[in-house]
């Protein structure tokens, strides 16, 4: 599969939804994350990202900015979007977050623990759920993307896709979003992960993610970047609302 200029497939759409990255830094030193959200309604545009310790771990959460805005079921909009779990960290687009991590907490896998969980339930979208996993054990680096969807459109079926990457590349990622482009209703994400190359520091990769999503759209913007042989990590978070 061809790399991906990362700038350009970014900006190809003008809404390709909520949309995950995980990748390997050039240098080969960083696992790296990337998870954005965007929206068309007031609803979906009256989020923000935002860092709560729980039990002295960091969970990266979904929240509303004006509280008084919030209508029809907030689940599908306010979550934890990011936990981690000794030495792998999940990114997720809804509460599968929780599953997952209930999941691993009980020895099961990935996949496994996405079993229980299907896409959305937004009728006519059934907005696909997306994952990532990234194990960092051992200073072995491996990553995983998940989806989940409707059967175009057809509710009655949920098709589960879980891709691993076990042999990152340096300077190379695969990305996954919800939707092909802006519909209604919106089309579910088609094909395989997308494989991107990931260049430059972390502010360089955030600059460039927010740099190329659509300005009316876009909402927010996590990055990490994990060091491989110590789990120590930074972090950026962009808020279109301030």
């Amino acid at each position: 599969m061809k790399i991906t200029d990362l700038k350009k497939e970014l900006s190809s759409t003008t809404y390709p939804g909520r949309g995950i990255i995980a990748g390997l830094s050039a240098d080969g030193k960083y696992a790296v994350s990337a998870y954005w959200t965007m929206g068309r309604s007031a609803g979906s545009r009256n989020r923000i990202f935002a860092v709560d310790d729980e039990n002295g771990s960091e969970v990266v959460r979904t929240k509303p900015f004006d509280p008084s805005l919030i209508a029809g079921d907030p689940s599908l909009i306010i979550y934890a979007a990011v936990r981690s779990l000794g030495d792998r960290t999940i990114v997720t687009n809804g509460d599968q977050t929780d599953t997952i991590y209930e999941g691993l907490s009980k020895r099961l896998t990935f996949e496994q623990s996405l079993r229980c969980r299907k896409y959305e339930h937004d009728a006519p979208n059934y907005t696909p759920r997306i994952s990532s996993l990234l194990d960092i054990t051992g200073g072995k680096y491996e990553y995983s993307l998940s989806i989940l969807k409707s059967d175009d459109g057809n509710p009655e079926n949920t098709l589960r896709f879980t891709y691993t990457y076990d042999n990152p590349q340096k300077g190379e990622g695969h990305y996954i979003h919800t939707y092909m482009g802006d519909g209604n209703p919106l089309p579910s994400f088609e094909g395989e992960p997308v494989k991107l190359g990931i260049n430059g520091n972390i502010d360089e990769l955030t600059n460039t993610i927010w740099g190329a999503l659509n300005e009316e759209n876009k909402v927010s913007l996590f990055v990490r970047f994990i060091e491989i042989a110590t789990g120590k990590y930074e972090e950026r978070i962009v808020n279109k609302n301030k």
